[in-house]
């Protein structure tokens, strides 16, 4: 085996799935995470569909996000008053399971922690490639060398950045930004929630870990803004404007939102690169081929990524030039259906006049009495299946006279 010294950038959801599946084919992987500690909070995701679950089957943690699962049914939209005027159908808006990111990424580090070594608090500075490695500073700590160098750190990812050119050339801005954060639920939501939609914003909330808490959801139509990631009072002041006095709850969540300890604001975008890897250092998840957190595809996407990625370094003996090869070609289709599924979403979720909030809404009042009712759910299903995935087989430590492993569901 060889260029088995692997660094990953990033401990969301893509980079300790990558780091599971390296561990089981006998690579040696390190996780760098610019952030101090694993990060709770964030939206709820969904896996829908054959491939997503067999993925989470294959790596034995299924009973895990069983039992963290939300347990959504469906979704309502309200008016001003907060009377439901329509539903969202649960297989459309929770899929066949739906878990907190935070959750799921804990879940994941637990899985992998006692093989894999995490820097919390430190980022990947620069990298300089050689013919038989990756020589990396950090941020903070002493430079180091590894084989290969896998940037799983989401949307703005600097793995990305440093290796192909700045993000404006592979991020396209949807037009919509969002802004997310846990609250109580005084509402009395139960596995259930509530959107207030008008011209170019929606408001809304979620329940979350069994009516404990929940989930305070923003989005607001906006060219892009050009906001420092890291400084949450301006974002909080940015979407107190936008919000105030926009009816139903909205000015209660927004003072909410000065107490809350996961404050989470970002634009919306896809990722749109025609190569993922150059020489030693390739991207999976997000930072190569988000679809958009409107698609409902990207946290089975990365899962999945991070499977074909493993596998293709495995069964090509970590041989970096055939396996980011190959898992371009497995993926790619794929991830261009996940992406087709975010294209046309942002105008819907936040439209821009109140006469199509109007129309959108009636729409979803009559869905339950109309031919297509399940059509928008058949179509995310079909597309979260759309792919046949290899049983890949591990070489590392074989025993003499005995077959490889496989990994079988």
């Amino acid at each position: 085996m060889n260029n088995t010294n692997v660094l990953i950038s990033g401990s969301s959801v893509a980079g300790p799935a990558l780091a599971h599946w390296l561990h089981r084919y006998g690579f040696h992987p390190t996780i760098v995470e610019r952030a101090p500690a694993l990060r709770d909070g964030g939206y709820a995701v969904d896996f829908r569909g054959e491939a997503h679950l067999s993925v989470l089957r294959r790596m034995g943690i299924m009973d895990d996000v069983e039992r963290a699962r939300t347990g959504m049914g469906s979704m309502s939209y309200v008016n001003s008053a907060g009377k439901p005027q329509a539903q969202l159908p649960a297989d459309l808006f929770a899929g066949d399971i739906e878990i907190l990111r935070g959750d799921l990424a804990r879940i994941l580090y637990e899985a992998t922690a006692h093989h894999t070594e995490y820097i919390f608090g430190d980022s990947i500075a620069s990298l300089t490639e050689d013919a038989e490695g990756v020589t990396v500073t950090f941020e903070r700590g002493a430079p180091r060398r590894f084989d290969l160098v896998i940037g799983a750190d989401g949307l703005h990812s600097r793995t990305r950045d440093l290796t192909f050119g700045p993000e404006e050339r592979f991020v396209k801005h949807l037009g919509v930004h969002c802004a997310i954060f846990t609250t109580a639920n005084h509402l009395g939501l139960d596995h259930t929630g509530h959107a207030y939609r008008t011209a170019g914003k929606l408001a809304a909330m979620y329940s979350a870990r069994h009516n404990t808490e929940a989930k305070a959801v923003f989005y607001f139509s906006s060219p892009d803004l050009d906001l420092d990631r890291r400084d949450v009072a301006r974002q909080q002041a940015v979407l107190a404007e936008r919000f105030a006095g926009t009816g139903w709850e909205s000015d209660r969540l927004l003072r909410d939102m000065r107490y809350a300890p996961d404050f989470y604001f970002d634009s919306v975008g896809q990722v749109r690169m025609d190569s993922w890897s150059r020489g030693r250092v390739a991207l999976v998840g997000d930072a190569a081929y988000c679809p958009s957190s409107l698609s409902g595809m990207g946290t089975g996407l990365a899962l999945v990524g991070a499977y074909v990625l493993a596998g293709e370094l495995a069964a090509a003996r970590g041989d970096h030039r055939i396996a980011f090869a190959r898992y371009e070609d497995e993926l790619r289709e794929y991830a261009e259906g996940c992406r087709k599924m975010g294209d046309g979403v942002a105008k819907l979720m936040v439209p821009g006049s109140r006469l199509m909030a109007t129309l959108l809404n009636r729409y979803y009042k009559a869905m339950p009495y109309l031919p297509g009712k399940n059509m928008a759910a058949k179509i995310a299903r079909k597309t979260a299946e759309n792919i046949t995935l290899r049983d890949y087989r591990a070489p590392a430590r074989p025993q003499p006279g005995n077959p490889l492993p496989s990994h079988q569901d």
